[in-house]
C-alpha cells in the first residue's frame, strides 16, 4: 500500500508538472498574438502569428457568421497598423484553463484619419479587450474577441 501510494504521488507531481509546462508554453504562443496587434507594419511579427496559428485559424467578433481567416486578419491588422501606427495591445492578464486562453488586454492609439467615420483631430482612445484563445496541437486555431471600440468612438468625439 505504501509503495502504492508513493508511485500515485509521484505520478501526480509528473503530471501536475508537465501540464504547468504546457500552460507557459500556451501563454507564450498567444502573446505572439498581442505582438503583432501592437507592431501591425512588422513583417517578422506576421511570420510569428503564423507560426502560432493554425492554417485554418478563425477570428470571431460577432455572430454574423462572417468570421475572417488568417489572411483577411493579416490585411485588417495591416489597415489599422496604417491608420493608427502608435497602436499598442497591451496584455493585462493571461488565465489558462484546459486548452483554452482568456486574455484582458488594454488597446491604446492615436489614429491618423478617420476611425470608424469618427476623425478625431488627433485624439487618442484606450479601450479594453477579451479574447478567448483555443490551443489544438501546440496552435491557435480559433480566437473568439470582442473591444469596446463604441468607447473608442465616443472618446474620439469627446471635446
Amino acid at each position: 500500500m505504501k509503495i502504492f501510494r508513493t508511485c500515485a504521488v509521484a505520478t501526480a507531481l509528473l503530471v501536475s508538472t508537465m501540464t504547468g509546462s504546457a500552460m507557459a508554453d500556451d501563454k507564450a504562443l498567444v502573446q505572439n498574438f498581442y505582438d503583432l496587434l501592437s507592431n501591425p507594419a512588422s513583417q517578422s511579427h506576421a511570420v510569428e502569428f503564423k507560426a502560432a496559428t493554425s492554417e485554418n485559424w478563425e477570428s470571431i467578433g460577432d455572430y454574423s457568421g462572417k468570421n475572417k481567416t488568417r489572411d483577411q486578419f493579416l490585411g485588417q491588422v495591416g489597415g489599422f497598423g496604417k491608420l493608427i501606427p502608435d497602436l499598442n495591445w497591451a496584455v493585462e492578464e493571461m488565465i489558462q484553463s484546459g486548452d483554452r486562453v482568456v486574455v484582458r488586454s488594454r488597446a491604446t492609439g492615436t489614429p491618423k484619419g478617420p476611425l470608424f467615420g469618427v476623425d478625431g483631430q488627433g485624439k487618442s482612445f484606450d479601450i479594453l479587450t477579451i479574447d478567448i484563445h483555443t490551443i489544438e496541437d501546440g496552435k491557435i486555431t480559433r480566437t473568439h474577441h470582442v473591444e469596446d471600440w463604441a468607447g473608442a468612438i465616443r472618446q474620439l468625439r469627446a471635446n
